[in-house]
């Protein structure tokens, strides 16, 4: 029960990594605030989380819409009576629109920006405040090895963003530490997933995983775990810092 009593908001909850970290916090005692624009996918996700033995609240939205957070915060305290946990998980990744610099659209450049990187602005705009009327808590922001190194297949307007989140991660621990409020950042490889799904086939698992030195992709699991640690108060001493999770591809 590392979550006892704990309410956690993760946005993108309705399936991949999103939908692990709340069944995973659920069976550790959390209450979940399950936020996702596709209501059919929170509402299953809500199942799984009750399924587990935690209570869970659906709202649905879009993160990159300012009111639309700030309902789901509001929302969320007028439910459960607190906030303790922002786990910013929602994210777009487009490798067939978002490409290098020299060939993606100013269209399709802001639509990655607004999910990827003003989600997690208005998710903390709101919620810290939250956090500090509870005395502390943890903000989670999920980024990307992508943000770590360049690849010769560019989302330039993924990795900006992705590298943008790095630095709000260091910004928020140095301002709102003597809160209580904790901040870390996650740097996920390459996880199976739903997002990731368009562009996988077998072969190119294969040929992925033959890159890794664990010989793997990773699960969405792998990735909730982490967030657990980071949710907890296990990690009450751990801020500011970037966890890479990729099955030692960034070690090579």
């Amino acid at each position: 029960m590392r979550l006892k009593d704990k309410v956690v908001i993760i946005t993108g909850a309705g399936m991949g990594m999103g939908r692990a970290a709340a069944e995973r916090f659920a069976r550790e005692g959390g209450r979940i605030v399950v936020f996702d624009l596709n209501a059919e996918a929170a509402a299953e996700t809500a199942k799984v989380v009750e399924a587990a033995g935690g209570g869970a609240l659906v709202v649905t939205g879009n993160v990159a819409k300012e009111a639309d957070v700030k309902r789901c915060v509001e929302e969320a305290v007028a439910h459960f009576g607190k906030l303790d946990v922002l786990y910013a998980n929602a994210g777009v990744l487009w490798k067939d629109r978002d490409k290098s610099v020299t060939d993606t659209t100013e269209e399709n450049w802001d639509i990655v920006q607004a999910i990827n990187l003003k989600g997690p602005f208005f998710l903390t705009k709101y919620g810290i405040p939250e956090l500090k009327k509870n005395g502390g808590g943890s903000v989670i922001l999920v980024g990307s090895i992508s943000a770590l190194a360049g690849f010769s297949l560019a989302q330039d307007s993924y990795t900006c963003a992705k590298g943008a989140l790095i630095s709000l991660t260091k910004s928020l621990a140095v301002q709102y530490g003597p809160d209580g409020i904790r901040t870390n950042i996650i740097h996920p490889g390459m996880v199976d997933t739903p997002l990731q799904a368009p562009y996988l086939n077998d072969d190119s698992k294969k040929a992925i995983a033959n890159e890794i030195p664990m010989r793997r992709l990773g699960q969405p699991e792998d990735i909730a775990n982490v967030a657990l640690f980071l949710a907890s108060d296990e990690s009450r001493w751990m801020n500011g810092s970037e966890l890479v999770i990729d099955g030692g591809f960034s070690a090579m």
